[in-house]
């Protein structure tokens, strides 16, 4: 289990705010993020990856301290045993895609190299540089060097936002049969409501920093609830933005 009750400042374009997260995530769950631009979604996962540092409170996994501000407590990413996903990649650009999916193995292993190129579509591509990938490409090398390092805790954001239509239904599959094998605790940031509605197991709907609803997907976005109003108007600002 991830217990997690943290706050930190951030800053966003509409001035400085406060995250605020108290929740527990349970073993083989499949959390959501969902909110507006500057809500805290990929804070809160840099904070559980140890990249950003939380300015109180405590994280703990399976009766593991990663972080308490009182004992301080602060243990590196390494020591974390999280698979991140981020939203630019982060791909090494002097490596081969085969090389950057194996560079995140504790042991190397090209038996379970050669299944993530596999189940990713990448076996015709393990011997390109990521400057010669597409963004969907690009995407799903990232998504199996994440999975590469078999976390405790798997972090994506927005890991299906490059793809078209037909491969962001397959890999929805191939991220939900990922996260049943490992057994393991995902964190995924989206805002695709399909999409959250296809993986998750429960959402959590944040708003300036703040947890405004948590519980299964279809109960949060609920048309009679006031998070279904804020969905709407979610949606409403991107639509004026394009």
């Amino acid at each position: 289990m991830l217990k997690i009750n943290v706050q930190r400042e951030m800053l966003t374009s509409g001035g400085k705010t406060n995250l605020e997260i108290c929740t527990e995530i349970k073993d083989n769950e499949l959390l959501c993020l969902f909110g507006h631009s500057g809500a805290g979604k990929t804070t809160l996962l840099r904070i559980l990856a140890g990249l950003t540092k939380p300015d109180k409170g405590r994280i703990e996994f399976n009766n593991t301290v990663w972080f308490d501000s009182e004992k301080k407590i602060n243990l590196p990413p390494q020591q974390r045993n999280v698979g991140y996903m981020f939203q630019n990649y982060a791909l090494f650009p002097n490596m081969t895609v085969e090389k950057n999916i194996s560079f995140a193995q504790k042991e190397k292993d090209k038996v379970e190299v050669d299944k993530l190129l596999d189940l990713f579509d990448l076996g015709v591509l393990k011997n390109q540089h990521p400057d010669k990938l597409s963004g969907g490409q690009k995407q799903r090398v990232a998504l199996a060097r994440a999975l590469a390092a078999k976390p405790n805790v798997l972090l994506l954001d927005e890991p299906l936002s490059a793809l078209d239509f037909e491969m962001r239904l397959s890999l929805q599959h191939e991220i939900r049969k990922a996260h049943d094998l490992l057994n393991t605790v995902t964190l995924m940031v989206s805002h695709d409501l399909q999409e959250v509605l296809h993986l998750a197991s429960t959402v959590i709907l944040l708003k300036n920093g703040t947890v405004i609803s948590e519980g299964k997907p279809v109960d949060v976005f609920n048309q009679k609830s006031s998070e279904y109003k804020l969905k709407m108007e979610y949606y409403s600002q991107i639509f004026q933005s394009k």
